[in-house]
């Protein structure tokens, strides 16, 4: 299979921080591929190297096949099929949205359709608003314009929602499915769960700089959980023997894997369990995170790296 990037045994150092220790994986062309974890587990840092951004202590970033190693660093046919939104952009002042993006398309010797460009990040009502006077869904919109006005092949979202209203972030999961359609590769880092079961056909879970596990959400949730997840609140289980479930605390809940539902409350009324507060759901990726490695993933804050 031929891979738009390929990361191979990356690390990176800073001083006694490994925020990247020996993480491999590949990109085939035309996915969402998304990169989860909490704040600090190391997202940010793979997708600068993966950027070109930040050097590696060791390892290999290939893109279309051609490593840095290999003396291609600075290669402009290969970094022009790059787009990027980074967490943060500084502007130019005064300019509209129409102006931001005149300015951006200048600087490339080869943009995309300015019509298409507009029709597919919803610019056509805010074309004529100063940037700055966005809200932060029209404002994510825009950044993500800037990232594809070079009609790139790849695109990079660093935590594109973050900070969102949940509408705002719906809004833009349909952009993103937009982008994919047009067989452009997506990789995506993100914290929230919701998002990458919606958004990513390939995700890799890190923590503390390593690879956790590697697979489609599906695939991951199937290898991980048969059945259904039973909530509880943790009081209503502190006077029993819990050893014959499968369980896992999660902010004083227990989670019980249940192949059967019907049977483990049958066991849990036998056992004089009070039921009040009981919730039977679907576990998702939230719920996988949990089961790796004991946190809330998006509870979970701390030094972005």
């Amino acid at each position: 299979m031929n891979y738009v990037l390929e990361v191979k045994s990356l690390v990176k150092k800073y001083q006694e921080v490994t925020a990247v220790d020996q993480i491999s994986f590949a990109v085939p062309q035309g996915i969402c591929f998304g990169l989860l974890g909490p704040n600090g587990a190391g997202k940010t840092t793979t997708i600068e190297m993966m950027e070109g951004i930040v050097k590696p202590t060791c390892g290999e970033v290939f893109r279309f096949g051609q490593s840095d190693q290999q003396g291609k660093r600075g290669n402009k046919a290969i970094y022009n099929q790059l787009g990027i939104q980074f967490q943060h952009t500084a502007l130019q002042d005064y300019l509209t949205v129409n102006e931001t993006l005149q300015l951006f398309g200048d600087l490339y010797p080869n943009t995309m359709n300015r019509d298409d460009l507009i029709a597919v990040c919803s610019l056509s009502d805010i074309l004529d608003q100063p940037h700055d006077k966005l809200s932060g869904g029209q404002k994510q919109r825009l950044l993500l314009a800037l990232a594809l006005i070079n009609d790139p092949n790849v695109i990079f979202l660093d935590e594109p929602t973050t900070g969102l209203d949940p509408s705002a972030r719906r809004q833009f999961w349909d952009l993103i499915g937009t982008v994919k359609a047009l067989n452009k590769t997506i990789i995506l880092t993100t914290h929230y769960m919701d998002e990458a079961q919606a958004l990513c056909d390939d995700i890799v879970i890190m923590d503390k700089g390593q690879i956790i596990a590697h697979d489609s959400p599906d695939a991951l949730l199937a290898a991980n959980f048969e059945g259904a997840l039973i909530r509880l609140p943790s009081k209503s289980l502190s006077d029993i023997d819990t050893a014959q479930f499968n369980l896992s605390h999660n902010n004083g809940f227990v989670d019980i894997v249940a192949e059967q539902v019907e049977v483990v409350i049958k066991q849990l009324i036998e056992l004089g369990v009070s039921l009040d507060g009981l919730q039977v759901k679907t576990p998702n990726l939230d719920d996988l995170f949990l089961k790796l490695t004991g946190m809330q993933l998006e509870s979970v804050e701390g030094k972005n790296v």
